[in-house]
Order: structure tokens, then sequence, then C-alpha cells
């Protein structure tokens, strides 16, 4: 099983397009939330309808797995809290977002949304309950998208940390075998931080984000072990043989 991992495009289409011509050379992509940019002078609505078909377009090429951020949020759900509601309708059976678990080859994926409020951290919390029981045996592999990494190496920015609260609980409670986030966009970069990291026996995953046509990735193969971070300096590859 081989894993491409990026996140925090920010509407930068040219990076979808380089995506696009890397994607058949893996068994999966994830683009870990961060799609839209709040910050573009392109509305909304155009906004969605460029990704809606570079993500359909990724789903041609390989299975793709795309959770949302806090950038994808673009209506509300009935407690008034923010979500990303632009992608279920893009769901198919080569494309998994927010909500789904499911299965490629031996690895099970779970794709979490943003959470803007408690109905929203309530409604995670079910899906993993629910996607728990659809893991066959606890040596399963299960792999999650969740956009917004704990505290610590994947979240230092090189001032502070931006970690979210829960996820670590969420960890020791299901222990899946890794957790691919994205968010703190400086974390690989600076003194402090760091691409990789773990929780117990979960290892956790941000590649950061650079400018340009390509995107800083970072490529998993659970077969070999290894994960190799890749970005416009260099590259760097890391063992995960326990």
């Amino acid at each position: 099983m081989r894993i491409l991992l990026t996140a925090d495009l920010h509407y930068t289409l040219r990076q979808y397009d380089w995506l696009l011509g890397a994607a058949a050379g893996f068994d999966a992509m994830v683009l870990a939330g961060d799609h839209m940019d709040v910050s573009s002078a392109v509305p909304a609505e155009v906004q969605i309808a460029a990704l809606s078909a570079s993500l359909a377009a990724l789903a041609g090429r390989t299975r793709l797995l795309a959770c949302s951020g806090n950038h994808d949020l673009n209506a509300r759900n009935g407690a008034g809290e923010k979500t990303a509601d632009w992608l279920a309708p893009l769901r198919s059976a080569a494309l998994a977002v927010d909500g789904d678990t499911v299965c490629i080859g031996d690895t099970l994926f779970t794709l979490c949304p943003w959470w803007d409020g408690p109905d929203a951290r309530l409604a995670l919390e079910r899906q993993l309950e629910s996607a728990a029981a659809q893991r066959t045996s606890a040596q399963q592999r299960w792999v999650w998208a969740y956009h917004a990494p704990p505290d610590g190496a994947l979240s230092w920015n090189g001032r502070r940390h931006y970690g979210d609260p829960v996820l670590p609980e969420l960890v020791a409670r299901h222990a899946p075998s890794a957790v691919l986030c994205g968010h703190i966009h400086e974390a690989p970069f600076r003194s402090g931080g760091s691409w990789i990291d773990r929780i117990g026996a979960t290892w956790l995953f941000n590649a950061g984000r650079q400018i340009g046509q390509v995107p800083a990735r970072i490529e998993i193969d659970f077969e070999r072990a290894t994960a190799r971070w890749i970005w416009m300096e260099g590259m760097e590859e890391r063992s995960l043989a326990q």
C-alpha cells in the first residue's frame, strides 16, 4: 500500500494539476483538508466548482480520499456550526469524503470532518466508534485523515502550538495505525517542528505547505515500512518499523 499525502493546497490549482500527473503511481491519495482559501479574491462558489472538477479528475487516476479543513467550511449544520457540505455530492466509488470509512486493499481509511462545535465533535466521535466496529481485527491497518494535528512537533509554527485538543484522546481510545494531518503549514520547516511524530504506536504526519507548482508531500509505503517527506529543497526518509 503506497499512499501520497498532502494538504493545505488552498486553491493552488497548479498543484492539483501536478497531483493529477503523479496520481497513478499510488494506491491511494489523501488530501487532508484546506482545499479552499478563504483569503482568495475568487468567490467561494467559483472555488468549489473548480475544486470539484479537480477532485473528480484525480479520482479518475487513483483512489482519492479528501477530508475538510477549516478553510473548506461553506455552510452550517442544524446546530449552527460551520460545515463543508460541498464535499458530499462528490462522493463516489473512487472518491471518499467527510464521514466515510472505506477499505482499500488491506487498509481501512476514515475521513474525519473539521469539527466547529460540540455537535460536530459528537458526530465525529460517533463516526469513529462506527468505523472501529468495521475493523476486522486490532491488527488491521487503520488510517485517519484528520486536518488538525495534536499539540506537538506537527502543530508547531515556530512561535506556538496550534494543536487539536480532541485528537490525542481519540487516538488513545481507538489506536489507529496512522493519522494524516495538515493545517500547520510551517511545522516541518521550523526548528522544534517536524513532518512526522507518534502518539504511542500511532504514527502522525503533516507535509506542510510550500509555494510553487509542486506541493510538499509525504509518500508512505506500508509494505516497506517507510515514509518519505519531499519538499522543494530535498527529501527526508524515516523507517516506520516498530
